[in-house]
């Protein structure tokens, strides 16, 4: 793909390198919806959705979207071999029970400890929380992608939250732009930079201290 990849897809890409054969995979609306483009054919897992479908699919081609089928954010899909339908309440058992192998969400903030605000800017309207609670505390890993800083070039990984959180200490993995952090027992971790992008930016569009990884990853796509 090189260089011509758009940012989006890049922050996509680098995402689906945490899918695991044999995954039970929920992903968030924006972003993470574009993940299943950048897996590989033969990787097979299972795709998520709150409203009760376990086994999704890519995006229908246009003309061919049935009525009747479509993820938790309304859109159109389809589903593969071997999936299956539930209500809602059963989906949310899977989640509960830990039965959701990693999340990727979107969100407006992410702390330095990896407390995830990404559900409401006060005063605004939202269509509300919707499974981001459960899942951020009991899918087994949660990842985050975002942009680094708002459309203001206000930071979105703080020292702590100042949007109403969603859930503490949740956060595994940051996906920005830019960058990639781990968050390990509430330490942020600089380990990767998207070329050509450098710490030294990343530091000044970061609103918290981190440490860095000595062999720093420089992704190319």
């Amino acid at each position: 793909m090189g260089m011509g990849i758009d940012v989006r897809n890049r922050m996509a890409r680098r995402a689906a390198e945490e899918i695991a054969p044999g995954m039970v995979v929920n992903l968030g609306i924006g972003i993470p919806s574009l993940v299943p483009n950048h897996l590989p054919k033969e990787t097979r897992l299972m795709f998520h959705a709150e409203n009760g479908i376990v086994g999704m699919g890519k995006s229908p081609e246009k003309g061919l979207e049935d009525e009747n089928l479509c993820n938790a954010g309304g859109f159109p899909v389809t589903v593969m071999e071997g999936s299956s339908y539930c209500d809602s309440a059963v989906a949310f058992g899977m989640i509960r029970r830990g039965r959701v192998d990693l999340t990727i969400l979107g969100s407006l903030q992410v702390s330095q400890k990896g407390d995830l605000a990404n559900w409401i800017v006060p005063g605004k309207k939202v269509p509300g929380m919707g499974g981001a609670m459960e899942l951020a505390q009991k899918a087994g890993k949660v990842a985050v992608l975002m942009n680094h800083t708002d459309k203001n070039g206000v930071p979105k990984i703080v020292e702590s939250c100042t949007l109403p959180l969603t859930a503490e200490n949740c956060v595994d993995i940051i996906i920005t732009d830019l960058a990639v952090f781990n968050i390990h027992e509430g330490s942020l971790i600089l380990s990767e930079l998207f070329a050509p992008h450098t710490v030294t930016e990343v530091t000044a569009k970061t609103a918290c201290d981190f440490s860095i990884v000595e062999d720093i990853r420089i992704i190319e796509y």
